[in-house]
């Protein structure tokens, strides 16, 4: 069904495209589940800066994928793949699936090309910082050599990145030749490198700004040594380090990429708070009780599952919260389409009070609250959905069928 979905978005929606390349956004979400029966859900880390928030708790953490659709304009993430990365392997051991045995990096790389590759079509995927990781730039470099060369990877690094310079010329003597040069930390270029800074005004976060920049190609990664585009960015008096593994690519377009990135944040929030995507509640009995205070080293409580009609009812269950999952992201995808293809047609201001009204588009939010208003005195009008025919014909109470009278079913 993933699959299918992916197909249809490719084919009906309006790819944001730049230089010709879709533009996919991948990152992780974690959502706590205190339920102790439930697959894969594990004890987690939440990196906030709002004590709001617990530093440790129970739950899944997701991996997903979207792609940006829209116009200058209005520009969303519409989800395409989301699945549960952590707290699994058991599962995936059984099932023979090497891919979901790895880590949350690089099944986010896999997942990314997964969708590359069904649309054939030249793919920037942007990542935050977290995904800078040789195992990440490991999977990359072995898909595009296997698969074909469709991926690249947009994403920023740390300000205490360190890289080096191409290894120097072999001397002729004796010994193993260099594998790489001088060792740079990239940080400390912006102030040994600052005359060399250019500056012009982009559109970031949908407003112009003053950004100075220096671009250089360097070899990262310890034992890798990948070749990468480093661009150190100022703007708003912050500093930051971006990183692309495609050459070419202008410092300027990877500035305005990776600014692009927040859109996968916009969207989990909507899933969370718009369509309650995460608020299932599956669990199997056969599932062994969770250990909120299990040592780290200690097996995981599936191993100890060994009776396969007990496997079969955990894969189902997980199934189960995957599936739940994906028809909420296909969910908030139709409702961004509607917004972006039908959302001029509808007045704004007519269907809930919002304090500011943020583009023409509607939101996630306004398409939802306008369907909930309209959609069955739309059914009403036209008798002739297709839909319409589908639910008749799934109804099984005479009270619903066509033709029935009511002082009939009262009588």
């Amino acid at each position: 069904m993933n699959d299918k979905w992916i197909q249809i978005v490719f084919k009906i929606s309006p790819l944001y495209k730049v230089n010709g390349d879709i533009l996919l956004a991948g990152d992780g979400v974690k959502k706590a589940k205190e339920a102790r029966r439930m697959p894969g859900a594990k004890k987690l880390h939440q990196e906030s800066e709002t004590q709001s928030k617990a530093a440790y708790f129970f739950g899944h953490h997701f991996g997903g994928v979207g792609i940006l659709v829209g116009n200058a304009k209005k520009i969303f993430c519409l989800p395409l793949s989301l699945r549960i990365h952590e707290g699994i392997k058991p599962i995936a051991e059984w099932t023979n699936d090497e891919i979901r045995q790895q880590s949350h990096v690089v099944q986010i790389v896999h997942q990314a090309y997964h969708i590359a590759s069904l649309a054939k079509r030249r793919t920037k995927v942007l990542l935050d910082r977290y995904y800078l990781s040789v195992p990440a730039l490991k999977a990359w470099v072995k898909l595009n050599e296997v698969h074909g060369n469709l991926m690249h990877i947009v994403t920023k690094a740390k300000r205490t990145c360190v890289a080096y310079t191409e290894s120097p010329p072999r001397t002729g003597k004796r010994g193993r030749p260099r594998v790489r040069g001088e060792r740079i930390k990239l940080f400390d270029l912006f102030a040994n490198k600052s005359i060399s800074f250019l500056t012009e005004t982009l559109v970031l976060y949908g407003e112009k700004k003053e950004v100075s920049y220096y671009s250089l190609n360097l070899l990262w990664g310890q034992g890798l040594y990948q070749k990468l585009r480093f661009v150190l960015v100022i703007y708003d008096k912050k500093k930051s380090i971006l990183v692309s593994t495609d050459l070419k690519l202008s410092p300027t377009t990877i500035i305005e990429l990776y600014a692009r990135r927040a859109k996968i944040e916009c969207m989990f929030r909507e899933m969370k708070q718009t369509i309650s995507g995460f608020s299932y509640h599956f669990w199997s009995k056969v599932m062994p009780r969770l250990n909120y205070y299990q040592k780290k080293d200690a097996p995981h409580p599936l191993e100890s599952v060994v009776c396969e009609k007990h496997r079969s009812l955990i894969i189902n269950k997980l199934k189960a919260i995957e599936g739940y999952v994906l028809l909420s992201a296909i969910a908030l995808g139709l409702l961004q389409l509607i917004s972006l293809k039908f959302g001029d047609g509808i007045n704004l201001k007519k269907i809930r009070f919002l304090r500011t009204y943020s583009s023409a588009h509607a939101s996630e939010g306004t398409i939802r609250q306008y369907l909930r208003n309209q959609i069955f005195m739309q059914f009403a009008k036209k008798d002739a959905l297709t839909v319409i025919e589908i639910i008749k014909s799934k109804q099984k109470d005479d009270f619903f069928l066509e033709g029935t009278k009511t002082s009939d079913i009262v009588a």
